[in-house]
């Protein structure tokens, strides 16, 4: 009777380090890739952040907000009756062209300051392919951030804590960076418990 040949030890283990050595490539090719985005999606901030001030400076009015806008870029977007006073009206995530909230991309794009179409007031997606977007103030349970607020959606509960631990308190409920349970405004704060959330940063500034 044919005696059946079977793996030596030797054979195992090399098997067992090729398999380890793959695992760990794919791990690290995923922390890479999560690290990129993390780093894009700060940017990003950065870019909104240094747009607004550029926009500021030239016409003395917030994108969004600008009553001149209309006139100096030729726009057929209607006009608000809050427009001029300071703040960036609407919920960021807003879907209504003639919301102040959504106005601020149609006027950045204008003013060349950021990417897109002039005549599209849609908000840009983020890394996560979450809405980003700007308003003005957000009440949260517990919570909640005056002034202008640039949100981006869509945040992995594990991203939102670092975002958080890179440039705030550690706590989601106050500081410059909070966290919403959801893409919708007026959620409660707490980025422990959800899967995905809305991660809120303030701009202070004075016009």
């Amino acid at each position: 009777m044919k005696k059946q040949a079977g793996f030596t030890l030797v054979e195992i283990a090399i098997v067992m380090v090729i398999i380890g050595l793959l695992l760990g490539g794919v791990l690290k090719g995923r922390e890479i890739i999560t690290n990129a985005k993390i780093k894009n999606l700060e940017n990003d901030f950065n870019g909104i952040t240094a747009a607004i001030y550029n926009y500021q400076d030239r016409y003395r009015a917030l994108p969004g907000d600008d009553k001149g806008a209309k006139t100096r870029f030729t726009l057929t977007a209607a006009i608000g009756p809050t427009q001029g006073n300071g703040k960036i009206e609407g919920k960021f995530d807003s879907t209504t062209d003639t919301d102040e909230s959504r106005l601020f991309w149609l006027h950045m794009r204008n003013a060349g300051l950021v990417a897109g179409n002039a005549t599209d007031a849609q908000q840009p997606t983020n890394a996560f392919n979450g809405l980003t977007g700007v308003t003005t103030g957000i009440t949260i349970t517990g919570g909640g951030i005056a002034g202008l607020v640039i949100a981006f959606g869509s945040i992995p509960s594990d991203i939102a804590k670092i975002l958080e631990s890179h440039s705030d308190d550690g706590e989601p409920k106050t500081g410059t960076i909070q966290g919403l349970q959801r893409d919708t405004s007026g959620a409660t704060a707490d980025i422990t418990d959800y899967n995905t959330k809305t991660v809120l940063y303030n701009l202070y500034f004075s016009l």
